[in-house]
Parts: C-alpha cells; sequence; structure tokens
C-alpha cells in the first residue's frame, strides 16, 4: 500500500494551479471536467502519480470560497534549504505564514507557507 494523494478543494481552480506550479514548483499531471458531477480534478506533483504522491485540487463548478474547518492540519514538502524556499516562495508572490526556524523543542528547520485557498504547507529542510 502507499498514498496516493491528498485532495484539497480549490475555490478558483486557474489560482490554485498557478500557486502549485509557479510559487510551490509542481507540474500539473493531468486535469479533467466532469461535466454531469459539475466538477473538476487536477492533480499536481513533483514526479508522476505512478511514483509518488500528488495532490489532487477539486473544483466544485460554483463555490469559490470553504471553510477549512480545524480537523485539517498540512501538506509536508521536504526543501533542501527551507530558508532560500521561503525567500523564493516571497518572490513569485506566496504568502509566508512562519519563517524559516528551528522548530520549537527540536533540531529541524521548518516553515509554513499558505496556499491562495488558506490551506497551510509546511516545509521542512534536510537534516544538516
Amino acid at each position: 500500500m502507499r498514498i496516493l494523494h491528498t485532495m484539497i478543494r480549490s475555490g478558483n481552480l486557474a489560482r490554485s494551479i498557478d500557486f502549485y506550479t509557479k510559487v510551490m514548483g509542481m507540474t500539473l499531471l493531468r486535469q479533467h471536467d466532469y461535466p454531469e458531477g459539475k466538477f473538476t480534478l487536477a492533480f499536481l506533483g513533483y514526479g508522476e502519480e505512478s511514483e509518488q504522491a500528488v495532490i489532487e485540487l477539486t473544483y466544485n463548478w460554483g463555490v469559490d470560497n470553504y471553510d477549512i474547518g480545524t480537523g485539517y492540519g498540512h501538506i509536508a514538502i521536504g526543501v533542501d534549504d527551507a530558508f532560500a524556499a521561503c525567500d523564493k516562495i516571497k518572490q513569485l508572490g506566496g504568502k509566508v505564514i512562519r519563517e524559516a526556524g528551528v522548530m520549537k523543542g527540536g533540531n529541524k528547520v521548518i516553515a509554513f507557507v499558505s496556499d491562495p485557498d488558506g490551506y497551510m504547507i509546511e516545509l521542512i529542510g534536510k537534516a544538516e
């Protein structure tokens, strides 16, 4: 068994795809409209779905806002350098919520960014 994808809802699919491809450096792997169900799915990742987990963006036509709720935590992405990743994300128009720094009570360097719909993404730097 393996994790295939994590699904999050998007209020503006084009804006979300732009963020995940241009700011986070993912590739749009596939996208398909489902007119009968009135929704669109887009799958993005750092490699092929056959090799690793990806993010599924679900856009329900006509819904432009979601309450994220208290059950959602974050998506975690490993990076070589969390400080450099934050700088690049800010340069590309992304929103850094917590600047890179050592996590409380630990020794890993982490940071948090927010996607356009408010979903949190944790950046975890490689251990020195």
